[in-house]
């Protein structure tokens, strides 16, 4: 007789079984991000929001951001650890987001496997919806997505966008800035998730280096090292913008501090940072000695740690100061803003960093 037996979508590598678990196993994760105005649950098929809490705004200007976290993902697979990476994608959406000044209302997530582990995706979520707690947040929905032939059976990639609102008469930037303003700097909590490319191809490939190696000056192997989460900066954002007066935020992501900054600096003026207010940890160092890289391509790609800046009045840099120290963040006075001078309108870093 003829084999009657045809394709099916299992065949070709896609468990809805699976998916369907994964759903199950996250939802207890979902629900610890719930906010007043959050209506439903997880499985429809769009998360829902009560905007008539924006009533409360004047007038309320929506603020959205979407990002992944890069290569990074690759060090998670290897180490078979998936429960931090979410937090590096709140991150990485809601500090974009809190940068003019916005409150973090919500996100979705985007996770694209090769292949469905539950467990696996679950622990992903995990990360995130942990993540959006620590932002303040809440996760409404997502996509878990099969790309069995395009992935591997253990690759996957992540990837999120967020929403926030602040009125639009305390809109953080550029607009706000002036001469003698002071640049603040708060402390990384590492390499965050930008310049994995580099980071990995010096010292993985070039260096030789395995994950599980426990290496001086970092206090843990280098997996560990790598893998720390972005710290969430949100919070604190927002606490500062109550307690003093703020002119401007930036994020520190890929291109590093000074093109960061840069961004938020108005016609006329410029923006100088002194290296020698602080000391990049180990890390930092570690990829400059191993693979030979000058001080200016690691301050292009890499934070050095340096997470995000305020930008504030001088007469307001102590309560700012005091202000982060009472939430636990590291922040000092990094620089200034000047005349552009002869300069162009921008940021620049001056000196050599403390030993």
């Amino acid at each position: 007789m003829p084999d009657t037996t045809g394709a099916s979508y299992a065949a070709a590598g896609v468990d809805i079984e699976a998916g369907d678990r994964a759903v199950e196993l996250m939802k207890e994760w979902v629900k610890k991000t719930r906010r007043p105005e959050v209506l439903g649950g997880l499985g429809g098929f769009a998360g829902l929001f009560d905007a008539s809490a924006l009533k409360n705004y004047e007038r309320p200007l929506l603020a959205s951001a979407t990002d992944g976290v890069g290569t990074k993902v690759d060090i998670a697979r290897q180490l078979g650890v998936y429960d931090t990476i979410g937090h590096d994608l709140v991150a990485m959406v809601m500090d974009d987001i809190v940068v003019c000044g916005a409150e973090p209302l919500f996100m979705t997530d985007y996770i694209c496997v090769g292949k469905v582990h539950p467990e696996r995706v679950a622990a992903i979520v995990k990360g995130i919806a942990e993540g959006c707690v620590l932002a303040g947040c809440a996760l409404v929905g997502g996509e878990t997505a099969e790309h069995p032939g395009l992935l591997g059976p253990d690759d996957f990639d992540v990837a999120g966008a967020g929403t926030g609102v602040v009125e639009a008469d305390r809109l953080l930037g550029p607009d706000r800035i002036r001469t003698g303003d002071a640049v603040i700097a708060m402390a990384s909590s590492g390499l965050h998730s930008n310049g994995y490319s580099l980071v990995r191809h010096v010292l993985l490939n070039e260096g030789g280096l395995a994950l599980d190696a426990h290496l001086d000056g970092l206090g843990r192997t280098l997996g560990e090292e790598l893998l720390e989460p972005t710290k969430i900066y949100s919070l604190d954002c927002l606490a500062l913008m109550r307690t003093a007066e703020v002119h401007a935020f930036s994020h520190v992501t890929g291109g590093g501090l000074a093109a960061n900054l840069a961004r938020v600096i108005p016609d006329g003026l410029h923006a100088v940072v002194d290296r020698s207010t602080w000391t990049p940890g180990e890390i930092f160092d570690l990829v400059g000695r191993t693979g030979d890289v000058e001080r200016l391509e690691l301050e292009r790609t890499l934070n050095m740690g340096v997470g995000m800046i305020a930008i504030v009045p001088e007469e307001s840099t102590d309560v700012a100061l005091t202000a982060l120290a009472d939430r636990g963040v590291d922040a000092w006075v990094a620089g200034e803003i000047t005349d552009r001078g002869d300069r162009e309108t921008g940021a620049e870093m001056v000196g050599d960093y403390a030993a």
